[in-house]
């Protein structure tokens, strides 16, 4: 939990990291020559004139440039997809047990399953909701997101991920963004890994604004750690999948994309350990909204709302007096697609196991279940309850989530879930 060294840290930073000293140029971004026969090649992962504060960049320094590749054609993996509207959408609440593990050999991107999502990458705003599970690296394969950034949530099993921009490792109870076109490798130290993936389609991610809590809380920016660069040289015949308006595409390449030598700039990968997360909460009565427990968001075109919302729920203390301490029963104008990293979540006493995930969408009722219920309203006040031992998170989006077709009729959906408020009997007592 220390600091690593090997990571430059802070959030959205401006950058300057080489593998070979004396690669970046000084006082200019393209020089006539660049240094050991390097290319120069900008990254832009926002437009040209998005205001300086919303602006991301990169300058790389690489072997060869990213144009250097065979000729595309079309990939078969028809479980990772953008199909969000292959049938209407129910407002029943959804829930599914973890994604099994693969018995025969699959890497991260074949592992890729299509949980829900809506916009599109053509529409610029949206998210796509996915789950892996794979057990095998991604040798010689190399894949990049033109549709999407994309924040990847481990549950099982560490990724190390090994970028243009430098590599990153990352374990359960951590995350780790891939800015949109950055091409990327995983590789799985464990054997085997399992988590979640969210394709981010509109304003690339943003710590909140912090409003009165002030100056310090929540994600700090000195806790995201970005890697330094580093480079494979490395010929052969290797195969480059690109994820382009929906669909995957193939192309042969005879050499690995990692070859960038030095960076400077603030369109990197970052990554982020949970368990640094300040948590806000409420010191005398109700449970705060669940907006306070935002890492990341993406902003909409409407102020206040937003396109994506990463929420956790992470070990704290509950001291709350004359109140349900757990977080109280809701319909809500967003939709809510729920994880569960770690441990158990406390809403929730059975069936919502780590690897596994709901969907409640707009305005479907949810909240704690028949058992969590009684015990909570019996619940002694009079002393704090630690709530240790647990990492849920939340991707909450403005739009309707649409659930694929595979999710809907999958063997791991638990289609009694609704049962869990069956329970909730009538309770009024009216006076004589």
């Amino acid at each position: 939990m220390g600091i690593d060294r090997s990571y430059q840290t802070g959030f959205g930073n401006s950058f300057a990291t080489e593998a070979i000293p004396g690669t970046l140029p000084v006082g200019r971004n393209s020089p006539q020559r660049v240094a050991h026969g390097l290319y120069a090649e900008q990254l832009s992962c926002t437009a040209f004139t998005a205001p300086r504060g919303h602006n991301r960049r990169s300058w790389l320094y690489r072997i060869r440039p990213a144009a250097v590749h065979g000729a595309f054609a079309r990939w078969a993996q028809p479980q990772f997809h953008n199909r969000f509207d292959e049938q209407p959408v129910s407002p029943e609440q959804l829930r599914w047990s973890p994604l099994p593990m693969p018995q025969a050999p699959v890497d991260f991107i074949e592992g890729l399953y299509t949980m829900a999502g809506n916009g599109s990458p053509a529409a610029l705003g949206g998210v796509g909701v996915h789950m892996y599970a794979a057990n095998r690296d991604m040798a010689g394969r190399y894949f990049y997101n033109a549709d999407a950034e994309l924040l990847i949530v481990p549950q099982a099993g560490r990724l190390h991920l090994a970028t243009e921009l430098g590599a990153l490792s990352v374990e359960p109870q951590q995350i780790a963004v891939i800015p949109r076109g950055v091409r990327f490798a995983v590789a799985l130290p464990d054997g085997q890994a399992r988590g979640y993936v969210c394709e981010n389609f509109g304003a690339l991610l943003q710590l909140p604004e912090l409003g009165p809590i002030g100056a310090n809380g929540l994600a700090n920016a000195r806790d995201f750690e970005t890697p330094h660069a580093a480079y494979e040289d490395v010929e052969g015949e290797f195969e480059l999948i690109a994820k382009f308006q929906g669909h995957l595409w193939r192309a042969p390449i005879d050499h690995s994309p990692l070859d960038v030598v030095a960076w400077h700039g603030n369109a990197a990968p970052y990554r982020y350990d949970l368990r640094r997360f300040n948590t806000i909460g409420s010191i005398s009565f109700d449970h705060p909204d669940p907006s306070i427990f935002t890492v990341l968001s993406s902003a909409s075109d409407t102020p206040g709302v937003a396109n994506l919302d990463f929420v956790i729920f992470p070990p704290r203390w509950l001291v709350a007096q004359d109140t349900f301490r757990p977080p109280w029963f809701h319909r809500n104008v967003a939709s809510e697609f729920m994880g569960l990293v770690h441990g158990a979540y406390d809403a929730k006493a059975e069936g919502f196991a780590p690897g596994g995930a709901s969907l409640h969408n707009c305005m479907s009722g949810h909240g704690p279940d028949a058992a969590t219920f009684e015990r909570a309203s019996q619940a002694d006040l009079s002393r704090p309850d630690v709530i240790t031992d647990t990492m849920a998170f939340m991707f909450e989006t403005r739009a309707v989530l649409c659930p694929s077709a595979q999710a809907l009729a999958a063997a791991h959906r638990q289609r009694d879930y609704p049962q869990c408020w069956a329970g909730l009997g009538k309770r009024f007592s009216p006076p004589a």
